[in-house]
């Protein structure tokens, strides 16, 4: 009974005309940066991360929290007009998706992606509001010791789901936890790598490290590409919208199946949406009686993936929420935008801050309702924006990165802080080092470390603490075994050969 009341409780906070304005805004922004490709979720809430320190927090976590399940929606768009992702997230949906457009079936390809998604978002909303709540309740048991074994398993758990290699991830999450020691020592006050620019003391700030390395390097890559690449936009009006009862039929145990995998996988820590629509792609053609047909315009290959990326959003709240530890790198920038407004997201944040989490959660309702209908009828136009030329759109991207960094703290060191990180970014991607562990190791960075001294006071410097204690030692072996397999397999794998030969 209670958790209908708070349910309650949480849309009467989203429906104040102030919130239910920025569940709107936050729904139009994402839809829009998932349709252009080159912007992203991460880049468009690091552009209005100073934006929300003029709003209320409930009031700004709606807003940027709409951006990053809007934009799962709007990613598809371009994937099955263009063959262009525009998301990441989105790849997979290319694969049926362009093809069912070739061959005149846009308009349900589309409709599968809305509809899916919507039934996916709305479960995994449901799924938040039910486990999230004892899972914060398990984890008041947590102290400092076991939030620093989660913390380290979480940062080899996303260097482990990375897709390039362990030690690269490992050498970006390394990094990331180099840059986030900058500035003076929070114990002893000491000034760590920042010298005399007064501006690092308190650290390097998220928002320019957060543009420049998905903004700008986004430019940059595309400015590299520019010309060189022909996009194709599916000409003519897109008809018959709705799908045939025959597709019905065939893509809503796929949509179903696609939301299931998607929810547990954004669960964990470097799951995210990504992740999840590449696995439920190949779950749905390894129990499809017609896996050789996949790729030429299937219907199950649009909703699975589709379905899949929205309910991973929704599970990678419930980390966040319950613990405080982000799943992916727009969790990690959610969770600057916690701290931000003064709140550690905790076990005890529905206690502390019920309007936060009970408004967050039917935001969502509202949100994905706001999502289809946004998504269904505005194809057209997101079409004709298409088609902007990217030599006009990259200089207000540069100048949206630009005026967003600098009217954060007025400094013209973030402006160069956002050009180096920028250079950086770009220079990680050509070398493929992925971005999503600098970004999770940054966040967490000083967190980690005040856990760790914490943890080592209360045992007298001696590393058995993370062992003595249950939850804390399941974390460290869990760790262990997972920087330590790929080796292992290795090795099984160069006996083999040898006794092969």
């Amino acid at each position: 009974m209670d958790i209908f009341l708070n349910i309650l409780f949480g849309f009467q906070v989203v429906f104040r005309p102030e919130n239910l304005f920025l569940s709107f805004i936050g729904c139009l922004i994402g839809t829009l940066v998932g349709v252009l490709p080159g912007l992203g979720p991460p880049a468009a809430i690091g552009l209005l991360l100073p934006v929300s320190y003029h709003l209320s927090p409930v009031g700004a976590i709606i807003m940027l929290s709409g951006i990053y399940y809007g934009a799962m929606y709007g990613g598809s768009t371009t994937s099955v007009l263009i063959n262009i992702p525009g998301e990441s997230a989105s790849v997979v949906t290319c694969l049926d998706g362009y093809q069912m457009a070739r061959q005149g079936r846009a308009g349900p390809a589309l409709a599968v992606c809305a509809i899916g998604s919507f039934i996916a978002g709305t479960i995994s909303v449901v799924g938040l509001m039910l486990i999230a709540p004892p899972l914060a309740t398990v984890a008041l048991a947590f102290g400092p010791p076991e939030y620093t074994a989660l913390m380290t398993a979480g940062f080899v758990i996303l260097t482990y789901l990375a897709s390039s290699s362990m030690p690269k991830s490992l050498i970006m999450a390394t990094f990331g936890l180099f840059i986030s020691t900058i500035g003076l020592d929070s114990v002893s006050g000491e000034n760590r790598f920042a010298g005399s620019v007064v501006e690092l003391w308190d650290g390097v700030d998220l928002v320019p490290t957060v543009m420049g390395l998905f903004g700008v390097s986004e430019v940059l890559m595309n400015l590299e590409k520019m010309g060189s690449e022909r996009i194709e936009i599916v000409k003519g009006k897109i008809k018959d919208l709705f799908p045939t009862n025959e597709d019905w039929r065939r893509f809503l145990p796929s949509s179903l199946r696609g939301t299931i995998t998607g929810f547990f996988l954004g669960i964990l820590p470097g799951g995210g949406a990504a992740l999840s629509s590449f696995v439920s792609y190949a779950i749905e053609r390894k129990i499809s009686k017609y896996p050789e047909k996949f790729g030429t315009g299937m219907i199950e290959g649009v909703a699975c993936p589709e379905s899949a990326n929205n309910s991973a959003t929704g599970g990678s709240f419930i980390p966040l929420l319950t613990l405080g530890i982000p799943s992916n790198p727009v969790m990690a920038l959610l969770l600057g935008a916690f701290m931000i407004h003064g709140i550690t997201p905790s076990p005890l944040i529905i206690q502390e801050h019920p309007d936060i989490f009970w408004g967050l959660i039917a935001s969502m309702y509202i949100g994905n309702v706001m999502l289809l209908v946004l998504n269904l009828p505005l194809v057209g136009i997101w079409v004709q924006l298409l088609r902007i030329p990217y030599r006009i759109l990259f200089p207000l991207i540069l100048l949206l990165c630009l005026i967003g960094v600098y009217s954060v703290n007025s400094s013209t060191i973030d402006i160069y802080v956002m050009i180096i990180f920028g250079v950086i970014g770009y220079l990680t991607r050509k070398t493929q080092y992925e971005a999503a562990p600098f970004i999770l190791a940054l966040v967490l960075g000083r967190m980690f470390e005040k856990s760790l001294r914490k943890s080592l006071l209360m045992s007298g410097g001696s590393l058995s603490i993370f062992f003595s204690r249950p939850i804390s030692c399941g974390f460290i072996l869990l760790a262990i075994f997972l920087l330590t397999s790929p080796l292992v397999f290795r090795r099984k794998v160069s006996t083999r050969r040898l006794e092969m030969k």
